[in-house]
């Protein structure tokens, strides 16, 4: 018996793990082998690729693609159109296949602003926040604040997402300075 809640608009391939209470909604795609863990809401258009691992509590807004190679673990909230990667040098004609994807992993807690961008090998630090519209290109500390293209530390957050410092120097980087998922 399904404990779960799928739109008919959506694809789930065989093969598929999705946990008690979690949601999935209009036009997503779940290919085969991802395992989605319980209490989690995945929005309009969500892709999670082949073998993605998803944990419990886990909000990823619409538009989202979690490609193979990324792991999510439990309370992450991924915001609207946030993009992850899995290949630093891809190309059509020569793909290198999946041994070949650079893991990403999303601790537990983390947030991801929306059109932020993860660049693949990297690891997002258990509650870090990622600002709207950020590129990550190197690991994010634990409770790490970071924005920016590149992104830098700019300050620390609690658990419950409260700015609990902020860095002086990066007051300049963000409109009035202010940091927005």
């Amino acid at each position: 018996m399904k404990n779960y809640m799928v739109h008919e608009s959506c694809y789930i391939d065989d093969n598929v793990q999705i946990g008690d209470n979690t949601k999935i909604w209009h036009f997503s795609h779940i290919q085969s082998g991802a395992v989605i863990g319980k209490n989690c809401s995945l929005g309009q258009n969500v892709n999670i690729a082949n073998n993605v691992r998803i944990g419990d509590d886990v909000k990823i807004q619409n538009n989202v693609s979690v490609y193979e190679g990324v792991e999510i673990r439990d309370g992450v909230f991924c915001g609207p159109s946030c993009v992850f990667t899995n290949d630093l040098t891809p190309r059509a004609r020569f793909p290198k296949g999946k041994e070949n994807y650079k893991k990403t992993i999303v601790k537990e807690g983390a947030s991801i602003g929306a059109n932020a961008t993860i660049v693949c090998g990297n690891v997002i630090g258990e509650y870090a926040m990622v600002a709207s519209g950020a590129v990550v290109t190197k690991d994010v500390p634990d409770f790490a604040l970071v924005a920016g293209v590149p992104a830098v530390v700019i300050g620390k957050v609690n658990a419950q997402g409260d700015i609990i410092e902020r860095k002086p120097e990066a007051l300049h980087a963000q409109e009035g300075g202010k940091c927005s998922l």
